[in-house]
């Protein structure tokens, strides 16, 4: 049991009833109120070497919380109460009726079921602290670095999205243009295509009249060959009568 000032006693004793921790996981002492001069109370428990280790290491693990609530402020330091085997079962309980109550998200990201176990781990860390303060440091070392690895995470996932956003507003910017082009491309193409269709017709045209153009000029070269042949053969048959005569 702890062991605070005459005059402090009664004022925290007189609000247990009345004050209202955030709700966690973690075990903490009794809220203690803040002083008007902003100094932090500190409890008191049996001085030893072993007991001031175990505060500093608890206290560098677990940092005290402060909250406001109404005018005042109020402090708690974690517990330095030992677990049994029936507080590591309450714990697991614990952290599934607020799963529940919090309707927590059972895949994917979900930012309740993230503070749930974080709080559950920090809860892990204290017991296993009091037990073995240095393993609980080491607990804390692997914590932190979890923690370092998921902000990095996040802030690749921000970044990614911040310029995926960027380059989404840049194409739709750019989409009115684009739109305008396709639309100037297409009609000039369909303008081409016009031009191909009217050259083709107008070739064929042309070589439908060269083709008959030219059976034109071979049907008159045969006559002109046939009235030549024709009066050929008259000349030869005048000379021979000619000359027999």
């Amino acid at each position: 049991a702890k062991c605070l000032p005459a005059g402090c006693a009664r004022v925290i004793m007189a609000a247990e009833d009345s004050v209202s921790p955030p709700e966690t996981l973690v075990q903490f002492e009794t809220p203690l109120l803040v002083e008007s001069d902003g100094s932090k109370p500190r409890p008191k428990f049996a001085e030893s070497k072993a007991g001031g280790h175990l505060d500093e290491v608890l206290n560098s693990v677990l940092p005290p919380r402060m909250w406001h609530q109404g005018h005042q402020s109020w402090m708690q330091y974690a517990s330095k109460a030992p677990a049994s085997r029936l507080d590591v079962i309450n714990l697991q309980e614990a952290l599934d009726e607020k799963l529940m109550e919090r309707q927590a998200r059972e895949m994917g990201v979900c930012p309740v079921r993230e503070d749930l176990y974080s709080q559950c781990f920090d809860e892990l860390i204290r017991q296993v602290t009091i037990n073995s303060p240095e393993r609980g440091l080491l607990m804390l070392r692997v914590r932190d670095e979890i923690r370092m690895t998921i902000d990095a995470y996040k802030t690749l996932y921000q970044s990614s999205v911040t310029f995926g956003v960027r380059k989404q507003l840049q194409a739709e910017q750019g989409m009115a243009e684009m739109e305008a082009d396709i639309a100037g491309l297409t009609e000039a193409k369909q303008d081409l295509e016009n031009q191909v269709l009217e050259l083709r017709n107008k070739v064929e045209v042309i070589e439908k009249r060269e083709t008959e153009r030219r059976q034109l000029e071979e049907k008159k070269r045969k006559d002109e060959i046939e009235f030549l042949k024709y009066q050929g053969q008259h000349l030869d048959m005048f000379h021979k009568q000619i000359g027999g005569k």
